[in-house]
């Protein structure tokens, strides 16, 4: 059994961009709902990657202060879309609205082999934020070559609309109340410059602003347009966020207790364009209503409002209580304190078994660790099911993920190691209690 005395981690005072490390993520599509956190649903880039056909296994997190973020779980997979492209994979920028009590989740997914021109816009759909979603199928009516990136806006008259595009073209129309089928047609928008893919579509003051990513190759920015009206016509305003170093950019944008965010991926972790990471900054506007270019920090944003801390009453399993192989084992530090060291072997792992999962379900795991690279990586298993690589990071001191627990003390997790020099000194498992 584990020990609740032990705490999960300190609260961040101020954040850092990428704001998620352990796991990489891009295509951040941020909303604010009702229980007053804000929500991020992000594509997720499986490492070690060979491209984007990989990317699968959508995660959402949460906040309520803008620093510390709650990885809520995957939510939705290929596994899970009945009928998706076999070999799986190919689930690219999602979004999400609510509506009616309900939150859509919305995805692109190919329904057949020839992937490229085969993209439907999925539906899953759940009463809860971040767990429960079930597919529902694809919209009807859409769908062949660049059908990417869905973006939906619920208007405050509680109308919803529908946006997504690629391969140069973006279109928009109205959804039907059952939020799974367009009213009328889509319609392409004219009057936008250089669009490549990424539409988002947010309102301030009355003004719809469309933002989307250019041409610029292999280095994509941000640019926007306005208008008086959520479908058009549209008016060019220019670009408000310049390359990240990224060969992809992806945005959305959110106001959270009285402030704008731009939320975008760079690939600073990894150094790769299909390893990308999320990142928050400020979005400021000029009295006219046009974007200010935006600062791109590595400090990230002060708290909105006060800390938060996400769990209580966590469960530590200290690393003297690890099964080790393979070349790893307990050493002990000059303050006495234990850690699982040898774990950049290759094959090396340590095991910790009889972990509660009370109820069964959703449990966040961190990793608590002292790492001697940039990133090292640890391969995670919990019970039979490979959560893939995970980043450990010197300067986080703990890395967290949430994953899936049986009901009761029957669970195992391990960590496998060959993959840079990182000390275990123990986890700390909290069940969601959903």
């Amino acid at each position: 059994m584990g020990n609740s005395k032990i705490p999960v981690q300190a609260l961040k005072s101020k954040g850092a961009n990428p704001v998620v490390t352990t796991i990489f993520t891009a295509d951040p599509s941020a909303h604010v709902w009702n229980d007053g956190k804000i929500y991020i649903y992000a594509s997720h880039d499986i490492d070690p990657a060979r491209g984007c056909d990989l990317m699968d296994r959508y995660h959402v997190f949460s906040s309520e202060d803008m620093v510390n973020w709650l990885d809520e779980g995957e939510i939705l997979s290929s596994d899970d879309v009945a009928w998706g492209r076999p070999e799986g994979g190919f689930m690219w920028a999602p979004d999400c609205a609510y509506k009616n009590g309900k939150y859509y989740f919305y995805y692109p997914h190919p329904s057949d082999s020839n992937w490229n021109d085969s993209w439907k816009i999925g539906v899953a759909v759940s009463d809860k934020p971040a767990s429960g979603f079930v597919d529902h199928g694809y919209i009807e009516g859409l769908g062949g070559f660049a059908l990417i990136d869905p973006c939906v806006f619920v208007d405050d008259d509680n109308r919803a609309y529908m946006y997504y595009g690629g391969g140069g073209a973006v279109l928009g129309g109205e959804l039907n109340e059952d939020m799974m089928s367009i009213k009328g047609e889509m319609q392409p928008f004219e009057g936008i410059e250089d669009f490549h893919e990424a539409a988002w579509v947010f309102k301030r003051n009355d003004m719809y602003y469309l933002t989307y990513a250019d041409n610029l190759h292999d280095n994509n920015q941000m640019r926007y347009a306005i208008s008086d009206n959520p479908l058009g016509p549209w008016t060019y305003k220019g670009i408000f966020l310049e390359t990240t170093g990224c060969s992809t950019t992806h945005g959305s944008v959110a106001a959270y207790k009285g402030k704008w965010y731009l939320f975008y991926h760079n690939q600073a972790i990894s150094g790769q364009g299909n390893l990308r990471s999320m990142c928050i900054d400020e979005l400021e506007f000029n009295e006219d209503g046009t974007i200010k270019t935006v600062l791109q920090t590595k400090e990230g944003l002060a708290p909105a409002g006060e800390l938060t801390a996400a769990h209580t009453n966590p469960d530590y399993y200290a690393a003297s209580k690890a099964v080790t192989a393979g070349g790893a084992g307990l050493k002990q530090s000059d303050n006495g304190a234990e850690a699982v060291a040898g774990l950049e072997h290759a094959g090396a792992y340590c095991q910790f078994n009889d972990i509660d999962g009370a109820a069964g379900g959703r449990a966040a795991i961190y990793i608590h660790h002292a790492a001697g690279e940039r990133v090292a990586k640890l391969r995670l298993q919990v019970n039979e099911t490979d959560y893939s690589s995970i980043n450990v990071m010197p300067a986080a001191g703990c890395a967290h993920i949430t994953v899936q627990l049986n009901a009761g003390c029957r669970n195992t997790i391990t960590l496998t190691g060959g993959n840079g020099r990182v000390h275990v000194s123990g986890i700390t498992v909290i069940p969601f209690h959903d």
